[in-house]
């Protein structure tokens, strides 16, 4: 496959939003294709395009891609956004592993029971501020949000998405369940 990567996920944030950014901050154009349906799912999962039978995936340089990690990781080698040495590498991986762990509580805020959610808010809450924010807050947001691909993706009508709201969840459950 040559030309634009392609994105397969459905209209949302969750585990593809971090490539997005990833191929926003190289100044890569992308493709999505949105999974609407459960049929959508598994026609990707039946013509072997899934390689663990789950999204996301993406199709880049001739390889269908699956683990947002390993994803990532090939997006930011490719374009050298992956360090210019092996500390510089490890240091990226721990702020991307932060990011992962914050960004699992909030993913799974909308499909926590009714009992539960106030406490799993509390939670996130807690960890956002006192855990994580303090860390990217030092020296990121202002230089981040400076850099021109970035500053572009976080303009409105670019391909970012917005946060998965409540009415969302039960189209999302159709699709994954």
């Amino acid at each position: 496959m040559s030309g634009k990567p392609k994105l397969h996920y459905f209209n949302g944030r969750g585990r593809m939003e971090s490539i997005r950014w990833l191929l926003a901050a190289a100044g890569v154009e992308f493709e999505e294709c949105f999974l609407e349906t459960k049929d959508d799912l598994i026609k990707l999962q039946k013509d072997g395009s899934l390689l663990f039978q789950q999204v996301p995936m993406v199709e880049i340089d001739g390889m269908k891609m699956a683990q947002s990690r390993a994803i990532g990781n090939y997006i930011a080698a490719k374009y050298n956004l992956y360090g210019k040495d092996l500390k510089e590498r490890a240091l990226i991986d721990m702020y991307v592993e932060a990011i992962i762990d914050l960004n699992e509580l909030l993913m799974t805020h909308p499909f926590q029971p009714a009992d539960k959610k106030e406490q799993h808010f509390a939670t996130i809450v807690d960890k956002a501020t006192n855990r994580y924010f303090p860390v990217y807050e030092k020296s990121f947001k202002a230089r981040i949000s400076n850099i021109p691909t970035i500053k572009k993706f976080l303009q409105p009508g670019s391909q970012r998405k917005p946060p998965l709201q409540e009415k969302d969840v039960p189209k999302l459950m159709k699709i994954f369940h």
